[in-house]
């Protein structure tokens, strides 16, 4: 069996969808709550739901089939305040997985995230390091977080201590499709914006508000959810992988061309209009992100990542246009 935590969630949804096509007995751990996002598992025959802070026993109690845990479940939302918050779900609840596949000799992979590398300052290179990490300057509470559990799991590696059979961390740079609608104003701009383009609407991005960038022009990884899935089963197939990893295409394309895909993907002449940024939001704002994929590439990873138009087009005509929208 294969647990996978945050499995109602966005990425884990999918993950949690493409293991069961293979056969694969999975349960998830995640709360459901009063919105949609149980649609988000509604087609998949799955072994057991578990509720967060019924996990420890539940593992104590079923973890002798659990082979691998996938563990995708955070606080994600990169304007959560509330730190003690984040510590617990993000930071201790990852530590207490890591240290129960450790002593029972089962396989821990686990979403890190592009935010750990705050304003870039030291790069896009995955060199999990200890020196390495410690030079990275998150620019909000959740990529701290996700750099601590990173520094902490390295540390354990480095100096002996008890390690899973095969870990991994994943730093996931700019995801969308199918399954993100439950995340609000965290949906891809593709999600959010949808509606508008098909109507044949306008569309607004951000203004730059930085010189030699033009409106709309800000960068980043866009990456299919597919691809990341993709990356997830080859670690499961390949358990001599252990690190911390980038996930992303290794291709910077800017917001104007995100929106202009997604125009071209429902048949609309594009129409782009540009606001303002949010004082609030422009000192920490992030005007280039891009994923060093060569560690990945070299430990054998070989499919290629989804083009920005063909993955756009994809989840539009697959997944968005369609009455049933859900992975």
């Amino acid at each position: 069996m294969i647990l996978v935590t945050g499995g109602a969630g966005f990425i884990g949804s999918n993950l949690a969808a493409a293991l069961v096509e293979q056969g694969h007995d999975v349960a998830i751990c995640d709360r459901l709550r009063s919105g949609g996002k149980w649609r988000n598992i509604a087609r998949l025959g799955l072994r057991d739901i578990v509720a967060p802070e019924a996990l420890a026993d539940w593992l104590t109690t079923r973890g002798k089939a659990v082979s691998v845990i996938f563990h995708m479940g955070a606080i994600s939302s990169t304007t959560e305040t509330d730190a003690d918050l984040i510590v617990e779900t993000n930071f201790r609840l990852s530590r207490l997985l890591w240290e129960w596949c450790a002593q029972q000799g089962r396989r821990f992979i686990y979403a890190s995230s592009a935010a750990t590398y705050g304003g870039a300052e030291a790069g896009f290179e995955d060199d999990d390091s200890e020196g390495a990490l410690a030079r990275l300057r998150p620019l909000n509470a959740y990529g701290w977080s996700k750099l601590l559990f990173d520094r902490w799991a390295v540390r354990s590696v480095a100096t002996g201590a008890i390690s899973p059979a095969q870990w991994a961390g994943l730093k996931f740079f700019n995801v969308y499709g199918p399954n993100e609608y439950h995340k609000g104003g965290m949906q891809s701009v593709v999600s959010q914006k949808y509606a508008l383009a098909a109507a044949g609407q306008p569309v607004t991005l951000f203004k730059s508000h930085r010189e030699g960038v033009e409106d709309g022009g800000q960068l980043r990884d866009f990456v299919y959810v597919r691809d990341c899935v993709d990356v997830m089963l080859w670690l499961l197939q390949n358990p001599k992988v252990s690190g911390v990893f980038n996930l992303g295409t290794g291709e910077a394309r800017s917001f104007a061309d995100l929106a202009r895909a997604l125009f071209a993907a429902v048949g609309q002449p594009a129409r782009l209009e540009y606001v303002d940024m949010p004082e609030a939001i422009r000192p920490n704002y992030q005007y280039f992100t891009q994923a060093s994929m060569a560690r990945l590439r070299k430990l054998g990873y070989s499919k290629p990542f989804t083009r920005l138009e063909d993955g756009v087009r994809d989840y539009v005509q697959h997944y968005l246009s369609q009455p049933d929208r859900y992975r």
